[in-house]
């Protein structure tokens, strides 16, 4: 059995910037069309942020949603872990300029890069420091402007992602039925040329050069990327459960990356999990990256999906390869 973390999530929101793209919308853009967009992804319509709109405001509003639900001041927060592969700027972190527009004057924090993994590995990071017994009050988030890295030139890609932000509170557990109960995380670079964003780095510095060739946008190579995703998380999810003898006949809720409904729909397969036991919104959201599981917990409580003591799984794999899954029993 796996290691039990002293935390728990007591709250979560979710922001997204209000300017809807649908796939008709899409169509104008690229050559492509509504029909071959949803049987292929499951993506009906995204949300982009307008110019000027970066993941820290998206970030900031999901985190002022949440404390303002929570009845939390900005100055009861100890740090704050911030999950994007689309930050403001290089430096400075995104979660400092998150943390000065909050006003959480007594936090610290942090980017954490792990593409459409970035939140689960947050929340494992975030949820250490709350069950060491260090920090009382954690915020983890995830925030993407994934509109602001596609090529409208590539269709394959551009119709996929979306914006998007997520915000969760972690607090301590103060039981055995509460709580995180498990994590695994892992990575496999050798797939990193499968899914990336050449330019921009110190490998390949902003030139002239750089812009002509498209090496500022996601470069995917979506068959190899869709047999990956698959199958790590099912054999993660897997390796999880059983480490702390359970089975997926014993989860409420699995809350999925949403990169594509066919990904989704495959893994639960191989799970043995049914339909109502699965949390889809990416025909709202498309991919938005490190937001897309926040979204899907702030979905799953306004439905009324989850109660105090389920068994929940969150899971997800992403560019690197990252993949991440933690386990835990609902607090709430």
């Amino acid at each position: 059995m796996g290691k039990r973390i002293a935390a728990k999530i007591t709250g979560v929101a979710g922001y997204v910037p209000p300017r809807v793209v649908t796939n008709f919308d899409i169509e104008k853009m690229v050559d492509t069309a509504d029909e071959w967009i949803r049987t292929r992804t499951g993506i009906r319509e995204r949300h982009f942020a307008d110019p000027g709109m970066a993941a820290s405001h998206l970030g900031t509003e999901a985190a002022r949603k949440l404390l303002a639900a929570k009845g939390v001041r900005p100055e009861e927060i100890e740090m704050i872990v911030l999950a994007t592969v689309t930050p403001d700027m290089l430096f400075p972190a995104t979660a400092c300029l998150i943390q000065d527009r909050l006003g959480a004057s007594k936090a610290w924090g942090f980017d954490v890069s792990a593409a459409c993994s970035g939140f689960v590995y947050a929340l494992t990071v975030g949820a250490q420091f709350v069950g060491a017994g260090t920090h009382k009050k954690v915020l983890v988030i995830g925030s993407d402007i994934m509109s602001s890295i596609i090529d409208f030139k590539d269709r394959a890609t551009c119709v996929l992602f979306g914006d998007g932000a997520g915000a969760v509170l972690v607090e301590p557990a103060t039981s055995d039925s509460e709580g995180i109960i498990d994590f695994a995380n892992d990575i496999d670079g050798s797939g990193g040329c499968d899914l990336y964003m050449p330019g921009g780095g110190s490998l390949h510095p902003a030139t002239q050069e750089t812009v002509e060739k498209r090496m500022h946008y996601v470069h995917q190579a979506g068959a190899q990327v869709f047999k990956y995703a698959v199958r790590r998380m099912s054999e993660l999810a897997v390796k999880l459960l059983e480490r702390n003898g359970l089975t997926s006949r014993d989860l409420a809720l699995v809350v999925p990356h949403q990169a594509n409904l066919r990904i989704i729909r495959a893994m639960q397969e191989r799970l043995g999990v049914d339909d109502s036991k699965v949390l889809v919104n990416i025909d709202r959201f498309g991919n938005t990256t490190a937001a897309t599981i926040p979204l899907g917990l702030v979905d799953a409580v306004e439905q009324k999906r989850l109660r105090k003591g389920d068994l929940v799984l969150l899971i997800a794999v992403g560019a690197g390869y990252t993949t991440g899954a933690i386990l835990m029993r609902w607090a709430y």
